[in-house]
């Protein structure tokens, strides 16, 4: 295994600057410079976006800004300490030690337990010390070495592996009693008080581990004991149950969901953002025991663990209207793989068996095999083995598409009420099916059991009780409840609606037709991959099962849909291509990338452009994507795959005329988006002068490589000595941008 720190990787006293950007960008090409890192622009990018989600600042001086992507090629740590100080957030000042972590997409446990070690290793006083009063760029890469354990410690001085001040133990795996710690006179009584505490972020590398010592180390010096389980990316070994039995309160120092949080049911708890779990370890613990000593403190029930996870973010309870998006979601995002698998193995046996393959898919599977080819089926089909094939094909598809409702409403009610809203969820989901009730039904119905399962699920039950909520109580008499007002209230009116809606949906043609498609592909782009978005897709979606050869419209509207999000990051691809002068180097990077997200129907390969420039961007994705999904619609053009781009042609019927409303909204796009950059902010031949003159660019820079702030070339303010000769600043990345 190579190693993660070289003296290369060391910046010692260094002015990088006062923002936090600019020092993660100058650790960002350090690591490049030395080939572990094939982009220093994406790196930096990604761990850019990383601070803003939650600053890495921590207390002591020290920030760890990190990023797991693709574009690091070999676990690294790139260490500054930095004169001035900069702020990265922490709540008792700048930080004059700055580590980097750097992981690749796929990193090994090996290379990420290291890397977690160290951020545990930061929490300890005397090795902090040890790495401020270091003279040179070896004495680093000896201290954090030994700290990682990858060389003896010197038996005269360990000051890596001391115990921190307090007595907490070292702690280096995360066993389920690795955070317990060593008694002391404090914590010598007959019945301490005990705790249990899950620390999880979403890199689950440096802030993971650190908040589980901190709490560890502040419990030590409460007299408290203290359990931490670490739901990190070097691997989570849970807390023995009868450890979680036997604790007084819960800590969740997450910014991601907790796993199997159904574990904990009944115990008081606190939940907040895994940095609040290194800043105020102490105030959490006594926050935690003081909801399990007040007769009316936050308890987890049953149903807690989906309606807590925003508590994490907000520390307080969602809204109405963002809870229900997030369950919504929930169910879709279960739902696609059924969708995904089922149309696209269907969309097979319309290629193998003709299109008329579902009117001899079934008597084919059942009455014939390989050794047996069946002699009927239609014209279309290629042969007795096409036939065959694509009947087994089809038929596959057609059940994986038959439990789209019910695991929609499944998982909409799992999103609710956790598991025991599973069964509910899927058996009114079936009942919706049975009522012809459609999806809307499904979604109905599943927020309907999962209410029903998470109020049943609120209740303290006697303790010999608890144990058959879950599994026998809440899925029976949610059951009960949900399905029977499925059949007996709601099912006949929504059966009327849905199909009052599916025959809305197929009397469409012409005009109608192509206002719906305008409509939709605006939505597909006005947020790239947002809310408004997964609105339009998950509604391509919802229907897409109710399509047929008699009645293609839902499978024209997922073809429309499909066709509108692939224009806004080909556009951006395409605009980088053509003008590449009025882009910064990360955007042509990014522009390199987005041809691929574009064709593969990966809306979201937009965003890094509409983030630095939303008022040109977005826009112009807008008017292209409306104008792809408005042809598509008139030419009447279906898809039976929800997801996959030019990748899934064998599912798109009149896959040219598909190819062709995608580059015309491409074109349009791009070319909206090249003019509203060259000629809104600098106006006419100006702009175009400077967008096509190398010396004007050139002058005009004022800024490094890859960076996305700058100077109005206006202005001219800017040291010359910060222009970059080769590659000149985005016309977009200045300060004066709006």
């Amino acid at each position: 295994m190579t190693s993660l720190i070289t003296t290369e990787l060391v910046i010692l006293d260094a002015d990088q600057g006062t923002e936090s950007s600019a020092v993660i960008r100058a650790l960002a090409a350090t690591i490049a410079e030395q080939d572990r890192a094939n982009s220093a622009d994406g790196l930096a990018a990604a761990a850019i976006a990383r601070e803003e989600k939650t600053p890495t600042g921590v207390p002591g001086g020290i920030a760890i800004p990190h990023a797991r992507t693709e574009a690091v090629t070999e676990p690294s740590l790139a260490m500054a300490r930095l004169n001035p100080p900069v702020d990265f957030g922490a709540k008792d000042g700048p930080a004059d030690l700055v580590f980097m972590i750097a992981a690749p997409e796929g990193a090994g446990k090996d290379h990420l337990k290291l890397l977690s070690k160290l951020a545990r290793s930061l929490v300890k006083k005397d090795f902090v010390a040890s790495l401020r009063a270091a003279a040179t760029e070896q004495e680093i890469v000896d201290l954090v070495e030994t700290a990682l354990g990858l060389r003896e410690t010197p038996e005269e001085a360990t000051p890596t592996e001391a115990a921190p001040t307090g007595g907490a133990p070292t702690t280096t795996e995360p066993t389920p009693t690795s955070a317990a710690p060593t008694e002391s006179p404090a914590s010598s009584t007959d019945n301490p008080r005990r705790v249990v505490a899950v620390t999880a972020c979403p890199t689950g590398i440096a802030h993971t581990y650190m908040a589980a010592d901190a709490l560890a180390q502040a419990g030590s010096e409460m007299g408290i004991d203290v359990v931490t389980e670490t739901q990190g990316s070097s691997g989570t070994t849970p807390i023995d149950q009868a450890v979680i039995d036997a604790a007084d309160a819960v800590v969740f120092a997450v910014d991601v969901d907790v796993r199997d949080k159904a574990r904990f049911a009944g115990k008081p708890y606190v939940q907040v953002p895994v940095k609040a779990g290194i800043d105020d370890p102490q105030g959490l613990i006594t926050k935690a025991l003081a909801e399990a000593d007040a007769p009316n403190g936050r308890r987890i029930t049953a149903a807690h663990a989906a309606d807590d996870s925003s508590d994490a973010q907000s520390g307080s309870r969602e809204s109405v209207g963002a809870h229900l998006k997030r369950v919504l979601l929930t169910g879709v995002s279960y739902m696609i793989p059924f969708v995904a698998a089922g149309g696209l193995l269907m969309a097979l046996g319309f290629l193998l068996g003709g299109f008329d393959i579902p009117d001899y898919a079934e008597d084919i599977v059942l009455g014939n095999s390989l050794w047996n080819l069946p002699t009927e089926y239609g014209d279309l089909a290629l042969g007795p083995v096409g036939a065959y094939l694509g009947a087994v094909a089809f038929q596959i598809g057609n059940l994986s598409m038959s439990f789209l409702v019910a695991a929609l409403a499944g998982y909409i009610a799992f999103g609710i009420a956790d598991r025991p809203g599973i069964a509910p969820g899927f058996t009114v989901g079936a009942v919706a099916v049975l009522m012809g009730a459609g999806f809307i039904g499904g979604i109905i119905g599943g927020l309907l059991a999962g209410y029903i399962a998470h109020w049943i699920g609120s209740f303290a039950p006697p303790r010999w009780l608890r144990g058959l909520m879950p599994v026998v109580i809440i899925p029976l008499v949610a059951s009960l409840v949900s399905s029977g007002l499925m059949f007996m209230v709601l099912g006949g009116p929504i059966s009327a609606l849905t199909k009052g809606l599916d025959s809305w949906l197929s009397s469409m043609t012409g005009t109608a037709a192509v206002i719906l498609g305008l409509i939709l592909g605006t939505m597909m782009a006005v947020d790239l991959g947002g809310p408004v978005n997964k609105v339009a897709y998950s509604f391509a979606v919802a229907g897409l099962a109710a399509g047929s050869v008699e009645n293609p419209v839902p499978w024209e509207i997922m073809a429309t849909v499909m066709a509108a999000g692939m224009v806004p990051p080909l556009a951006m691809a395409l605009a980088t291509a053509v003008r590449p002068r009025i882009f910064s180097q990360a955007e042509k990077e990014n522009g390199k990338a987005a041809w691929l997200l574009g064709a593969a129907f990966i809306s979201e390969g937009a965003i890094p452009f509409a983030a630095s420039d939303p008022l040109r961007v977005i826009p112009a994705s807008v008017v292209g994507a409306g104008v792809t999904g408005g042809m598509t619609m008139a030419f009447s053009v279906t898809s039976q795959a929800p997801h996959g781009g030019v990748f899934v042609f064998f599912a798109i019927d009149s896959f040219l005329l598909f190819l062709l409303s995608v580059v015309v909204g491409t074109i349009i796009s791009a070319l909206l988006v090249l003019a509203l950059k060259i000629f809104v902010r600098k106006g006419g031949a100006a702009g175009l002068a400077e967008a096509t003159a190398p010396s004007a660019a050139t002058a005009t820079a004022a800024a490094t490589t890859g960076s996305t702030t700058g100077t109005d070339s206006t202005t001219g303010s800017g040291s010359a000595d910060e222009a970059n000769p080769t590659e000149p600043v985005s016309s977009n990345a200045d300060s004066t941008r709006v």
